[in-house]
């Protein structure tokens, strides 16, 4: 069992890493994807907006999507995330979590996490950081905790 979980993430891909010491190096065991987050609001769209008739106004108006597609597939990733970090959790696969994730999807994570995985999150940086090495992302992580 490795004692700590980092996770440097943004809404397309997540880098999840174990190091068996607060301060030791990482190492990288899994990397999640969703492709989804790099298209263009268009192609998200599966549809032009549709009609709606009202039968009681006796016109037309354009039927509006509840949310922004990016936001709707940033939380399908974050929630998407949050369940593998449980299921690390519920297997016993660590006891403290850092999060490292660009400052929206951070958020978005934020309220994906179950309660019982909130309680093991020991540090949270709003940074984008899932493109570096794992030595900058480490740096990144531990420079904020100091």
């Amino acid at each position: 069992m490795s004692q700590f979980l980092l996770v440097a993430a943004d809404a397309a891909r997540a880098r999840i890493f174990t190091r068996e010491k607060k301060f030791s190096p990482l190492v990288e065991i899994e990397t999640m994807v969703h492709p989804e987050a790099r298209l263009h609001k268009q192609d998200l769209e599966r549809d032009r907006q549709g009609q709606v008739h009202e039968s009681y106004a006796g016109g037309e108006s354009d039927y509006q999507l509840p949310t922004d597609p990016k936001q709707k597939e940033m939380g399908r990733f974050a929630h998407e995330l949050a369940a593998r970090l449980k299921q690390t959790r519920a297997k016993g696969h660590y006891a403290g979590l850092t999060l490292v994730a660009e400052p929206t999807f951070l958020g978005f994570l934020r309220k994906s996490l179950d309660d019982e995985t909130r309680k093991n999150v020991i540090r949270e940086v709003a940074k984008n950081v899932t493109a570096q090495d794992p030595e900058f992302i480490a740096r990144v992580a531990d420079k904020e905790a100091v």
